[in-house]
């Protein structure tokens, strides 16, 4: 094993991974994750979609630009990793949609406008505080398991090494490059990517470089069996709420995943589905369509880790040469991967922005933005 790199990536989830399946070959490549397979985390919990609308402003070019990447299987090329589903956004008498609407407009130009009568024939059973909804049919599933194993294959066959098991303990810059004390040993490295997700401010502190303020969130799914069945390809129900929101989407014949979207703040840790969240998703799938449940079959919580005002940070810390950000990343990892692995590779081979990016401002996900933008400065 050799122990000294131009890239020492930190994390194994699908920031680190993509970003790495984008280096291979190209430089001297190290991946490290703690724990002891790669995507045990977040990225191991997604609920695995890909809807353009989700995610504001700063997030969808991300989430475009990546669509073409996941069609074509990058990046193995095996097979597409996305699966027609489609989405239904359900609206009502107290709902404020026009965020949702104007994401549609810019997102889906096939989105529709759907009015009681046809939601009832979509969504059988639907309750009738619900009275209309928009359609997003370009959503879809995202295989993220093929995916990320693609990526981390990438590395490995263009001469990367992933080291699982192996946890950064320290580091510290010296002589123009960084040393690095781990759970496995000393390794070096020119350059140091920190894509540790929720545990990204942390080893950043480990390095001497200041946290970002970065906030992990926890979010739960539970998988239901249900009295009803042909629900595999269910669309994603989608209601956007800040006091009782959900989604539930099809996953087998007479099975759902169901989220209470919930994003309470939480620490780094192995996180697992509270009793109150899980009672929170079964109230409100039941105040919503009369399908019997028949057992809670699974139920699981993942990390999402947000930067302020879903903000994202990559490329090269200004604070710190030699130390880059893959973080942020939030609910939108899986969907943006190949676009925020595609800017990250850039900035560290000192490369433009690839040619899909033309026209956007790729300042504005630099670290540190948020900082510059409190104190009112200008992005360089």
């Amino acid at each position: 094993m050799s122990n000294q790199y131009d890239v020492l990536i930190i994390g194994g989830g699908i920031a680190g991974a993509s970003l790495g399946a984008r280096l291979a070959g190209k430089l001297k490549l190290g991946l490290i994750e703690a724990e002891e397979q790669c995507g045990y985390h977040a990225s191991g919990r997604s609920a695995a979609f890909w809807m353009a609308s989700y995610g504001g402003d700063l997030i969808r070019p991300l989430s475009l630009a990546s669509h073409a990447d996941l069609t074509a299987g990058w990046p193995s090329g095996e097979r597409s990793w996305l699966r027609p589903r489609g989405a239904i956004h359900l609206s009502g008498p107290d709902t404020d949609y026009r965020d949702v609407l104007a994401a549609l407009q810019s997102a889906d130009r096939n989105y529709r406008i759907v009015d009681r009568e046809e939601l009832e024939r979509l969504v059988p059973g639907i309750a009738p505080r619900f009275t209309s909804a928009y359609t997003e049919p370009s959503c879809t599933d995202i295989d993220v398991g093929g995916f990320l194993a693609a990526c981390l294959g990438a590395i490995r066959r263009g001469g990367g090494q992933v080291l699982t098991g192996t946890a950064l303990t320290g580091a510290e810059r010296r002589g123009g490059e960084w040393v690095v004390t781990t759970s496995a040993g000393e390794l070096r490295a020119a350059r140091l990517v920190n894509a540790a997700g929720a545990w990204a401010d942390r080893v950043a502190e480990r390095c001497g470089v200041a946290p970002l303020g970065l906030e992990p969130k926890r979010r739960t799914v539970v998988q239901l069996r249900l009295g009803r069945t042909g629900l595999r390809d269910l669309p994603l129900i989608d209601y956007s709420s800040w006091t009782d929101g959900f989604y539930f989407k099809g996953e087998g014949d007479n099975r759902i995943w169901l989220s209470p979207t919930d994003q309470t703040p939480d620490e780094p840790r192995d996180v697992a589905a509270e009793e109150e969240d899980v009672a929170i998703a079964i109230d409100r799938f039941q105040r919503t369509v009369d399908w019997p449940i028949e057992a809670v079959e699974r139920r699981w919580a993942g990390l999402r880790t947000f930067y302020q005002h879903f903000l994202l940070a990559i490329g090269e810390d200004p604070t710190a040469p030699g130390f880059n950000w893959s973080a942020g990343q939030g609910g939108w990892g899986f969907q943006t991967a190949p676009a925020m692995s595609a800017l990250g590779a850039a900035a560290i081979l000192g490369e433009p922005p690839p040619a899909q990016f033309d026209g956007l401002d790729v300042q504005r996900y630099r670290p540190r933005r948020w900082e510059e933008l409190r104190a009112g400065q200008p992005s360089a």
